[in-house]
C-alpha cells in the first residue's frame, strides 16, 4: 500500500511539527506496517526515538502527537499502546474504495512508472555446440521474470543472450570434425546436437592430451577470426544447429530473447584495449596486457591483475564484457544493466565493473548489477547429476516434468471418476509441469542452493504452483458453477464487513509495493511469498464467507473479491512467466 503509508508519513511529519515545532521537520515518523494484526494495520515507533531529544516519556509524546494527527479520511482513531507504540488500522471504507479502483482497471491500479529506463537485462547464456543443461534453468527463468516485472511498469528492457559463440573451443571442435564428420561443417543437420556435443568432449581431450592437435585448433581460430570462408560456414552451420536446439527450450518455457553472443562484441575488443591504455590502467606483466585490480589480492597478498590481452594477443572474456558493457552504454543507452549468472561469477563482475568504471564507461547516473545465483541441487545435497554422473540436461528435466505432472492428473481424474479429453490432459499436463518448475526456483531466495524435487514442486499443497493454479481455478469454478459472468457484474461494489474480507483485501492492496520492491533488489521469491499468502488468505475467506449463497448486495461484493483476487493472482504468476488453467 505504497500510496497509503506514503500518506501516513507525510500527515505524520505534519503533525510532528505542529506538536512538537518546527525543530521536527523532516523528521523521519519511523512507520511501517505492523507485524500483528492485533496491533492494526500500521506503527509508528517515533516517539520511542524521540524520547531522549524532547525530553518526554514515549507514552507522553505519544500521546500529544496523536492529538495533532489528522488521519480521519482514511484511519480509525489512532491507539497508544506499551511504552509508546502509536497503532494505526485502516477502515474499512478506504479499503472498498482503493478495491472498486482497482477493480475497474486492467493494471490493478498499479500506474507504469513516471520516468521509464532503458535497461538491458542479460540472462540465460548458453553455449553454442554444446546442449542447455539444468546450470541454464536459474539463469533463464530468474532473468525472464524480473524482465517481465521490469517491462510491465514500463521500463524499456533489451532481454539480450549473450551465447558462447566464439573463442578457441570452435577451434577444436571444427577441427575434429573435419577429421571424423567433414559433412557436419558443410551441411545444416548432418549430425544432431547430442552428437555435435560428444564430438565436443572428444576434441577437448584430443586439444588436452595432443600438442600437434592444439596448433591445429589454434590456426583455426585464426582462420575464423580472419573470415576464412569454408571456416566461417562451418562455425555459422553450427550456430545454427545449436540455435535452434535452444529455441525448442525457449518456446517450451515461454521465453524471449535477443541473441548477441561473444561474436557481436569481438570486432570491438580492440578499441577496449586502446581505450584502457589511453587512460593509463594498462600494465605489461609477462607479455599480458593487464589492469591491477583495487581491494583484489593472490595468495601470496600481491594485487591481482585482470588480463585484457593474453601474451599471444587473443582476448578473454573479460575483454568481451568489458567490451559489452561500453556497447550498452554508449549505442544502447542503457541507464541499467542486470547480469544473472551463478554466484560462481560474482568475482569476475566485480573485476569487470571496476575497470569499467576506472576507465569512465559507467556513467554516475547508470547502474550495473551483477544478480547471483545458487547451485540446483539433488535430494543428495549435491549438484545435480544424472546416475551416470552427468550434468542433467534441461530438455529432460523439462520433460519429465510434464511426464510426472500427467501421471498426477490422471490418477487424481481416476479418484473423481472423472473424464477429460486427451487435449486437455496434455495442455494441462504442459502447463502445471512447467510452472511447478519455474516456481520452485523462484520461490527460493535467489543466493540460495535448493534442492530439486518434482515430488515437492507438484504438490498441492504448500507453497507451489500447483496450490496457485488450483486457487486461480477454484475462483473459475465459482463461475461456472454459478453461471456468473465476472466481466458483467453491474456497478456492484465491494463491501467489506467479515474479517476475513478485511483481512484479503488488505493483502490484495499489497501488489503494488511488492512489484516495486522487486523491481528494485530483483529477488523474485518476494512476488511468490506474496502469491503464497494471497493464496491462502483467499481459501480462509472462501472457507468462512459463503459466496454463491450469501444475500444480496453481499453475494456480488463477494464475487467481485474472488475475481479480484483470480486476476491479482494472474497478473503475478504472469510476472513470473507462468501461465494459469481455469480448471485443474
Amino acid at each position: 500500500m505504497d500510496a497509503t503509508i506514503a500518506q501516513l508519513k507525510h500527515r505524520f511529519e505534519q503533525a510532528l511539527v505542529a506538536a512538537f515545532g518546527e525543530a521536527l521537520a523532516g523528521v523521519d515518523p519511523l512507520l511501517v506496517p505492523s507485524s500483528n494484526p492485533k496491533f492494526g494495520d500500521y506503527q509508528s515507533n517515533a516517539p520511542m526515538s524521540l524520547a531522549k531529544r524532547l525530553g518526554k516519556a514515549p507514552r507522553a509524546i505519544a500521546e500529544e502527537l496523536i492529538r495533532a494527527l489528522d488521519v480521519s479520511d482514511f484511519c480509525q482513531t489512532p491507539s497508544v499502546a506499551g511504552p509508546g507504540f502509536i497503532n494505526l488500522t485502516l477502515k474499512p471504507a478506504y479499503l472498498e474504495a482503493r478495491l472498486n479502483a482497482m477493480q475497474t482497471d486492467d493494471r490493478l491500479s498499479i500506474a507504469p512508472v513516471q520516468s521509464p529506463k532503458r535497461i538491458v537485462v542479460d540472462f540465460s547464456s548458453p553455449n553454442i555446440a554444446k546442449e542447455m543443461h539444468v546450470g541454464h534453468l536459474r539463469s533463464t527463468i530468474i532473468g525472464d521474470s524480473i524482465a517481465r516485472i521490469l517491462e510491465f511498469q514500463g521500463h524499456d528492457v533489451l532481454r539480450l543472450n549473450h551465447v558462447g559463440d566464439w573463442g578457441t573451443q570452435f577451434g577444436m571442435l571444427i577441427t575434429y570434425l573435419r577429421e571424423v564428420a567433414p559433412a557436419a561443417l558443410t551441411t545444416a543437420n548432418a549430425i544432431d546436437l547430442g552428437d555435435l556435443v560428444a564430438f565436443y568432449k572428444k576434441a577437448k581431450q584430443r586439444f588436452d592430451e595432443d600438442p600437434q592437435f592444439q596448433e591445429a585448433s589454434r590456426q583455426e581460430v585464426v582462420r575464423l577470426q580472419s573470415g576464412a570462408e569454408d571456416t566461417l560456414r562451418a562455425w555459422n552451420l553450427l550456430c545454427e544447429q545449436s540455435r535452434r536446439e535452444f529455441q525448442e527450450i525457449y518456446d517450451l518455457l515461454d521465453i524471449c530473447l535477443t541473441e548477441r553472443g561473444e561474436s557481436f562484441y569481438n570486432p570491438l575488443l580492440a578499441d577496449v584495449v586502446k581505450d584502457l591504455e589511453k587512460a593509463g590502467l594498462l600494465v605489461e606483466d609477462q607479455g599480458a596486457k593487464c589492469v591491477f585490480l583495487d581491494g583484489f589480492t593472490n595468495r601470496e597478498g600481491d594485487p591481482l591483475p585482470l588480463i585484457i590481452q593474453k601474451s599471444d594477443g587473443g582476448y578473454n572474456y573479460a575483454t568481451t564484457d568489458l567490451a559489452a558493457i561500453r556497447q550498452r552504454i554508449q549505442k544502447e543507452q542503457a541507464q541499467r544493466l542486470i547480469y544473472i549468472t551463478d554466484a560462481g561469477q560474482s568475482n569476475h563482475f566485480a573485476q569487470v565493473f571496476q575497470v569499467a568504471r576506472r576507465a569512465g564507461w559507467i556513467p554516475e547516473i547508470v547502474k550495473v548489477e551483477h544478480v547471483p545465483f545458487g547451485l540446483v541441487q539433488g535430494e543428495d545435497g549435491k549438484r545435480l547429476k544424472t546416475r551416470s554422473g552427468d550434468t542433467v540436461r534441461l530438455r529432460d528435466l523439462l520433460d519429465e516434468a510434464i511426464v510426472r505432472s500427467r501421471a498426477d492428473i490422471e490418477t487424481r481424474l481416476r479418484e473423481d471418476d472423472r473424464s477429460e479429453t486427451e487435449e486437455f490432459i496434455a495442455h494441462t499436463s504442459k502447463i502445471v509441469g512447467i510452472s511447478a518448475v519455474k516456481y520452485a526456483d523462484l520461490s527460493q531466495n535467489r543466493t540460495s542452493n535448493y534442492i530439486f524435487s518434482f515430488d515437492k514442486m507438484l504438490a498441492l499443497q504448500g507453497n507451489t504452483a500447483p496450490y496457485m493454479l488450483y486457487a486461480y481455478a477454484r475462483v473459475q469454478s465459482i463461475s461456472r458453477e454459478g453461471k456468473i459472468d465476472f466481466q458483467n457484474l453491474g456497478a456492484a461494489k465491494i463491501l467489506l464487513q467479515e474479517e476475513a474480507e478485511l483481512t484479503l483485501a488488505k493483502h490484495l492492496l499489497q501488489l503494488e509495493d511488492i512489484v516495486d520492491l522487486v523491481s528494485q533488489d530483483l529477488f523474485p521469491n518476494r512476488l511468490c511469498q506474496y502469491l503464497f499468502e494471497l493464496s491462502q488468505k483467499y481459501n480462509r475467506f472462501y472457507e468462512l464467507c459463503p459466496v454463491l449463497k450469501a444475500e444480496e448486495p453481499i453475494r456480488t461484493s463477494r464475487l467481485m473479491l474472488c475475481d479480484l483476487t483470480a486476476r491479482t493472482l494472474k497478473l503475478g504468476l504472469f510476472l513470473l512467466g507462468i501461465e494459469v488453467v481455469d480448471r485443474m
